[in-house]
């Protein structure tokens, strides 16, 4: 299988070095929605969906003001999923299959340009997006109806060290869904064994790379970022131990740090 990378939702806070560690704080941050295309022998998957078309465009934007003036995504068509499949050379109708980390608004924003795709999320995830007014989920990314495939099952293969992992129906076994609560009450990991090496996508399971460091560091503002959007704060900081462990014996990658995303990027250029 071949995989690859891509930002799209690109943000710039304000912040600087509070948020990525960079230069002054008088600057803006740089933070991506790294989302991954994989090539399989049966169509396109891709994890996680990002900033869309409808949201990239402030006529119909879903996007809520408070999230525009905090984050400052760089609304661009060109970013979204869907454009960059189509320059990979790809037709966006061979995305058969999307696995989504989470349903956040910047995780699930492209699902919109998919709507052919089955949607792959995890059970308490989806109950809870569909049942909050909370901000942090845009009903309508998906009040088009999609193909839901909702995993519940709490059986599952040890991992790693991570219990109650498991395949997912009609994508390939090296492909799996990671239980990674905390950041949300359904938040989850997506495993892909690349070849010579697993990669683990942990979406917003943490933000920043010196989060998997001995001892992890993070700038302030970004940590406090963190803690304020957790359901589950000691859950998330538990599984951001396990993912350090687990950094020594594979890929661990997130949705919004720079670095990792720039590094993957370079290795396949």
């Amino acid at each position: 299988m071949r995989v690859h990378h891509l930002d799209c939702g690109p943000m710039r806070p304000f912040g600087g070095r509070l948020i990525d560690g960079e230069g002054s704080v008088l600057r803006r941050a740089r933070m991506v929605c790294h989302c991954l295309l994989i090539e399989t022998e049966s169509g396109l998957v891709l994890v996680d969906s990002g900033i869309g078309t409808e949201d990239s465009d402030p006529a119909r934007t879903s996007l809520p003001k408070a999230f525009r003036m905090l984050m400052n995504p760089q609304l661009d068509p060109a970013t979204t999923a869907v454009a960059q499949v189509r320059r990979l050379g790809f037709d966006p109708a061979d995305v058969r299959h999307v696995v989504l980390t989470h349903l956040d608004l910047d995780h699930a924003g492209g699902l919109r340009d998919f709507p052919q795709a089955k949607v792959h999320v995890h059970g308490p995830e989806l109950r809870a997006a569909t049942g909050s007014s909370d901000m942090r989920y845009r009903k309508a990314q998906w009040a088009h109806g999609p193909d839901w495939a909702v995993h519940d099952d709490r059986s599952g293969q040890d991992w790693f060290g991570f219990e109650a992992v498991r395949e997912l129906d009609g994508l390939p076994e090296e492909i799996l869904l990671v239980p990674l609560v905390g950041h949300t009450t359904g938040h989850v990991g997506v495993a892909v064994d690349a070849g010579e090496r697993w990669l683990l996508h942990a979406g917003d399971a943490y933000f920043w790379q010196g989060e998997m460091s001995q001892p992890p560091h993070c700038p302030p503002a970004l940590r406090a970022f963190q803690r304020a959007m957790a359901v589950d704060d000691r859950a998330r900081l538990n599984n951001q131990g396990r993912l350090r462990d687990l950094a020594r014996a594979i890929d661990v990658i997130s949705a919004h740090d720079p670095v990792g995303f720039d590094s993957h990027v370079r290795a396949l250029s």
